[in-house]
């Protein structure tokens, strides 16, 4: 069994972890290093670390002593290639294993990783590359034409490396890197990098404006690394599973960074999402912790329990969801399902870890965010005068009282934009919600997803619980939209599952099915059939769109929406 969460919060400090990851203040601390050479150090070289396969059933397992070895290959060429600490080396690729290393490999050199979606489209891709004044790029074949099409505008951009480039025609600025066949590199020593030294930059769309470019620095190691261990649970013997790409923050924190620092091994699927594809993963590499999306589990759930029973899931033990929070329902059916719930946690990129989890062991309420990790003191905000709200059930702002590890140290070149995050000494998350009696954190929008009827705030998440208890509703979006009367009233999107047509009737049995549930104010004045929600490529629906169109505003940054292609 876990240590509950009460024994964790007695006494608790960040020098804890510190101790746990061998690190001791003034001592150089480098992500690349913790999770792969230290490891090693420990005994555990020849523990796999990587389990890799994709969409074609390739597969190829590399341990800890490889992953060392070939991340030093890796790094020593980039530096032969001119690449320099403190550069921006940006890893546009699909999942393949080289992504994994070379994200290590670029650390280790004391250069800034800049991870992006490989699914980005051209322009998005120049955005964040020029705001990042990005000096290399590690891609493949597949996306180094998107490369191409910008590179002229990016006069920062000294190397281009391409994975699978050996043997094909390439251009300016071009070089192939092909992993396996890199000269050794046994003298390669890894920086000396500080903890306030840069280390990863992740790119967040937020709601209005340019991408903001969230600078992580090699200290924040300390608290992916426990909370991992923590509220994954984490264990020797494990085989864990994180679905997020890493083009993406819960892909670098949990999906290398935590699991490889415990020297855990993970599994990696570079497919896109198969219900029983994802099952036949799982039972074959037997995964004993997922870190899963409520969007992946909202599909899931649309396959049925019944697809279950054809897979041997026992190797299951703990199971946990990010990237939005995870409806009431979601969490009683995987209860049905696989005989556990999933574990929500909030966090963010500009967070860099969990912030707010339910702790394995601990009793879950359905739809809870549940308790602030130890080291974070959480608390809900009035966002007029910035003061703590201690009425349990009103709604405020979710903060937090900044400094724990991860924090990132700002947005780059936007000192303005990450000022405006704190308000009387509190980090605003930008998400509404509240506290019950029993210290549980509940979910209620996001800041600017928050409906004003009549001058009542009326959050979606309610609403989109309630609608999808409905045996029709496979997913759904709650927003405002104009009313002469009351300002705004709400206006819910639904996708229908398959077998159900869209009807009068059927939207008034939708009706009648959620009055019995919601409070008249946040009952949907108008309920509109749509084919898919905008949903960003992590997942995690906009609101924000359906929002714009309704009052027909500029529809803002788009460039992380998912588009019918992905």
């Amino acid at each position: 069994m876990p240590v509950s969460y009460e024994e964790r919060l007695q006494g608790f400090d960040w020098s804890m972890a510190e101790e746990a990851l061998g690190y001791k203040s003034g001592d150089p601390i480098n992500i690349g290093w913790y999770c792969s050479d230290r490891i090693c150090d420990m005994g555990l070289a020849q523990k796999p670390a990587l389990i890799w396969e994709n969409s074609k059933g390739a597969e190829r397992t590399y341990t800890f002593d490889e992953i060392r070895i070939l991340s030093d290959n890796i790094a020593a060429h980039l530096q032969s290639q001119g690449v320099q600490a403190g550069d921006r080396v940006c890893i546009f690729m699909d999942r393949h294993a080289e992504l994994y290393i070379s994200f290590l490999a670029v650390l280790k050199l004391g250069a800034v990783v800049q991870p992006l979606f490989s699914a980005f489209g051209e322009e998005s891709l120049y955005t964040r590359l020029e705001n990042a004044e990005t000096n290399a790029v590690l891609t493949e074949m597949k996306h180094v034409r998107k490369v191409r099409r910008i590179r002229e505008r990016l006069p920062n951009l000294k190397n281009i490396f391409v994975i699978d480039g050996a043997e094909k025609p390439l251009k300016e600025l071009e070089q192939p890197l092909t992993m396996n066949a890199l000269p050794a590199a046994p003298d390669f020593k890894c920086a000396e990098t500080g903890p306030e030294t840069p280390s990863v930059l992740h790119y967040t769309s937020g709601t209005t404006g340019q991408p903001k470019g969230a600078q992580h620095v090699h200290y924040s190691i300390v608290s992916q690394s426990i909370t991992a261990k923590w509220v994954l649970d984490l264990q020797d013997d494990d085989v864990y599973w994180c679905n997020a790409d890493p083009g993406w923050v819960t892909g670098t924190s949990y999906g290398i960074i935590g699991p490889w620092s415990n020297g855990i091994t993970q599994a990696v699927l570079d497919a896109g999402f198969n219900t029983d594809n994802w099952y036949r993963f799982i039972a074959k590499h037997k995964i004993s912790v997922w870190y899963s999306a409520p969007t992946a589990i909202r599909l899931l759930m649309r396959d049925g329990a019944d697809l279950v029973k054809q897979h041997d899931l026992s190797c299951l033990r703990h199971l946990c969801s990010v990237g939005e929070p995870l409806n009431a329902e979601a969490v009683i059916w995987s209860e049905e399902a696989y005989g556990m719930p999933f574990h929500d946690t909030f966090w963010q990129t500009e967070t860099g870890c969990m912030v707010v989890t339910n702790w394995p062991g601990m009793k879950v309420k359905p739809g809870s965010m549940g308790k602030p990790f130890p080291g974070i003191t959480a608390g809900i905000i009035d966002p007029e005068t910035g003061e703590e709200i201690t009425e349990p059930g009103k709604v405020g702002i979710i903060a937090l009282r900044p400094g724990w590890p991860s924090q990132i140290r700002g947005y780059r070149n936007n000192e303005a934009g990450w000022n405006k995050k704190f308000l009387n000494g509190w980090y605003l998350c930008g998400d509404q919600g509240s506290i019950d009696q029993d210290g549980y954190y509940w979910f209620s929008g996001r800041d600017d997803d928050v409906i004003n009827t009549g001058g009542h705030l009326v959050g979606p998440f309610e609403i989109e619980s309630a609608l999808l208890e409905h045996e029709a509703v496979a997913e759904s979006a709650a927003v405002a939209t104009p009313d002469k009367v009351n300002m705004e009233v709400v206006k819910a999107f639904v996708v229908l599952k398959s077998g159900f047509e869209p009807s009068d009737d059927l939207d008034l049995a939708i009706m009648n099915f959620i009055r019995k549930k919601l409070s008249p104010l946040a009952m949907p004045q108008h309920i509109e059939f749509i084919d898919q929600l905008p949903k960003t490529r992590s997942g995690k629906i906009v609101r924000r769109i359906l929002r714009a169109q309704e009052f027909g505003e500029d529809l803002g940054d788009v460039s992380t929406l998912m588009n019918d292609d992905d």
